[in-house]
């Protein structure tokens, strides 16, 4: 079962309110949306936005019983513009994005997210559509490969397995997920310490699969257009790219305090303004992180969206 990570954190950094109308742009399981109905209460509102149906259909069954009024839709948080226009939600008191993929996607070899069990190599959130990572492993050549691993993955040896992956290819397109983790592991000597070594490359190719770093840049910068004055956005991440990517958002919409040369300062920064939340970002606690390994790497960042007098 899927566990939310800093499930208590995030809807204490929303602020969550009686009648208070709010969007999950990451649906997943619910486990945070459920949370958020629970403090809303019976006038509250909530979109819930998922590009896996999979995950939708779960999250239907989990928020049945709750108070509320719930509108779930199929789609990409980077069109969450488009999906609140669509369902009333253009005012919001809240926005919360967990960037993670979720235990069950994890779990199940047929999505082709892990190399601890074969399955075909895929890592489409949305599986009705779009490139798989098997056709964008078949269609790279080295220097393209070498070049995301090194951006999504930050992986240091990238030309080595690029160059490795092309080699593996001419035996036949690499379709499974255990044959590329193999592949990786080889190349770069095997497994010498937790990580294992295709873990990087398997982040590279499922954030560039689902265009994460795009949905994120465009979901961030129309979440806070969609905020009403005192609205909170909340945003989870997993990985240090993404977590930059937030970090730097935030702080062009925080701002700063600059001297005149004349007397006196003014604030300068990216409309709409915004106010911190949480000064730094927000680890799991000790007893999270035993229970649940996977929300170890979690980092929670929250602004509140203010109006410049």
């Amino acid at each position: 079962m899927h566990l939310s990570v800093l499930l208590r954190e995030t809807v204490e950094a929303l602020a969550v309110v009686p009648g208070g109308s709010y969007i999950d742009g990451t649906l997943g399981s619910a486990g945070h949306a459920c949370a958020i109905l629970r403090r809303a209460g019976a006038d509250g509102r909530l979109l819930g936005i998922d590009r896996d149906r999979a995950a939708l259909k779960r999250a239907a069954e989990r928020l049945a019983g709750l108070p509320g009024h719930k509108v779930l839709a199929h789609g990409r948080h980077g069109d969450i513009r488009a999906l609140a226009a669509e369902n009333g939600f253009m005012e919001v008191d809240g926005i919360v994005l967990d960037l993670g993929v979720s235990s069950e996607q994890l779990d199940t070899p047929g999505r082709g997210f892990s190399f601890m069990a074969d399955g075909p190599l895929d890592m489409r959130m949305d599986q009705s559509s779009g490139e798989s990572a098997a056709e964008l492993v078949a269609r790279l050549d080295e220097e393209e490969l070498a070049e995301l691993f090194k951006r999504l993955g930050e992986e240091p040896q990238a030309r080595r397995i690029a160059a490795a992956i092309i080699r593996e290819r001419g035996s036949g397109v690499i379709e499974t997920t255990m044959r590329l983790a193999d592949t990786v592991s080889r190349a770069v000597g095997g497994r010498r310490g937790p990580r294992h070594p295709a873990t990087r490359v398997f982040q590279a190719l499922r954030m560039a699969v689902n265009r994460e770093m795009e949905e994120l840049e465009q979901a961030l910068e129309d979440g806070l257009e969609l905020l009403r004055p005192g609205g909170r956005m909340a945003v989870i991440t997993f990985e240090s790219l993404s977590d930059r990517l937030v970090k730097r958002f935030f702080a062009g919409h925080v701002g700063r305090r600059v001297s005149l040369a004349q007397g006196g300062e003014r604030w300068e920064g990216k409309l709409p303004a915004a106010a911190k939340v949480t000064r730094k970002a927000v680890r799991p606690g000790a007893e999270e992180a035993r229970d649940n390994p996977r929300a170890r790497s979690a980092k929670l960042r929250a602004v509140e969206r203010i109006v410049k007098g």
